[in-house]
C-alpha cells in the first residue's frame, strides 16, 4: 500500500498487482467499517470488497501497475460505496447467468449483484472504476 486518504468518512488506499494484496485491501476495508460504527452489512461489503479486488488484480491491472478502493460512508443516504479502480482496458463482463459446474470463475460479479443493492461500472481514464452500494437502514 503506497497512499492512504482518510476524511471522514471516506477512505482510499492503493495496492499492488500482487495475491497478498487482497487480504489487506479486506483488512483496510473492515476497519474502516470498524470505525464508522457501521457493521450491520459488514459480511456482504467485505465479500464484494474481495470479489472486485480480485477481478482488478486478475482481469483489470496491467503488469507493473497496482489498483486502487475507494470505500464511502453516506450517512444522509445510509449507504456505503465500495469502489475498485483500475488502469485496464478490460471490459467487465455483465452477469447474464449462472457459470457452469466446471467452471474455475464466473461468480465473483453473480456474488456481487447477489449481495450489493446496487452495482455497475464506470469510465475512467485510463481504465474503469467498478462500483456497488449498500443499504444500511
Amino acid at each position: 500500500m503506497n497512499e492512504t486518504t482518510q476524511l471522514p468518512y471516506f477512505r482510499a488506499a492503493f495496492y499492488c498487482r500482487e495475491r497478498r494484496s487482497i487480504p489487506v485491501v479486506r483488512k483496510f476495508a473492515r476497519k474502516a467499517l470498524v470505525e464508522w460504527e457501521c457493521e450491520q452489512r459488514a459480511d456482504d461489503v467485505l465479500l464484494c470488497v474481495t470479489e472486485l479486488a480480485t477481478n482488478a488484480l486478475r482481469h483489470g491491472v496491467p503488469p507493473g501497475r497496482g489498483f486502487k478502493l475507494h470505500i464511502y460512508l453516506e450517512r444522509v443516504e445510509s449507504i456505503i460505496r465500495v469502489e475498485m479502480h483500475d488502469s485496464g482496458d478490460g471490459e467487465v463482463r455483465r452477469v447474464d447467468g449462472l457459470p457452469g459446474a466446471d467452471d474455475e470463475g464466473g461468480r465473483g460479479l453473480l456474488l456481487v449483484a447477489a449481495l450489493a443493492d446496487k452495482w455497475g461500472v464506470a469510465e475512467r481514464n485510463p481504465g474503469k472504476i467498478v462500483w456497488c452500494e449498500f443499504s444500511i437502514v
